[in-house]
């Protein structure tokens, strides 16, 4: 795989705007991008991998540093992507999620990855957890709604107490069990499962309303 170079993941270097950076699905671009996977998928084909790379590098690049990395840093997590993103081309599927979906998720993974591992991700940090949600990655083609139905979502987050921003983290971000989480906070179980279906019923019942208000 030809290395993606500073060219593109740093074209946006030193750009830190305060605007919320998303990684969005530009109109007509995922049936772009599911062709240009298809090629690579058949026939390993580096102009059409080096034409992703070229038009999303600087996007996850923009993601990465509004999210407080540093430029070495996110161009590193950029690269290490978009190598994931050639070897594993074949796990790609058009028919459950746009490329754009996909390539950010696996950035935001990459990025949650390497806060862990550097011991920086607080989990009950109110910036941590909005980070962590998903942003509304084809608001273009979903419409006003669906972003501020998920910006409701992300500000009902914020505003959870520290023990049930803890339990969600270990359930939907690391994966664990209610049973594992019990063990590794010293919890009852039954606590675990209060304290994770608390919230939930909160942020339901925000997006709920939110849909109500909505005209």
């Amino acid at each position: 795989m030809q290395s993606v170079t500073s060219a593109q993941t740093g074209a946006i270097g030193g750009n830190k705007s305060k605007s919320p950076a998303k990684v969005s699905a530009l109109p007509g671009r995922s049936s772009l991008d599911g062709e240009l996977m298809s090629r690579v998928v058949t026939s390993a084909d580096r102009d059409a991998f080096n034409a992703l790379a070229v038009h999303y590098a600087p996007r996850l690049k923009a993601w990465l540093m509004h999210r407080g990395e540093g430029d070495s840093t996110s161009e590193d997590i950029v690269q290490d992507v978009l190598t994931a993103v050639w070897q594993k081309a074949e796990s790609f599927d058009s028919t459950k999620a746009s490329f754009s979906t996909w390539v950010y998720r696996m950035t935001r993974n990459r990025w949650i990855d390497h806060k862990r591992k550097h011991d920086r991700l607080q989990p009950t940090a109110p910036s941590d957890m909005i980070n962590l949600v998903d942003e509304p990655d084809d608001s273009l083609h979903a419409g006003l709604e669906e972003a501020e139905a998920a910006q409701a979502v992300r500000d009902a987050l914020a505003t959870l107490p520290p023990e049930q921003k803890q339990m969600l983290y270990l359930a939907f971000f690391e994966g664990l069990s209610h049973s594992a989480i019990a063990e590794r906070t010293g919890i009852a179980i039954g606590t675990v499962k209060s304290r994770i279906r608390a919230p939930l019923k909160k942020l339901r019942t925000t997006l709920e309303a939110h849909r109500k208000d909505v005209p």
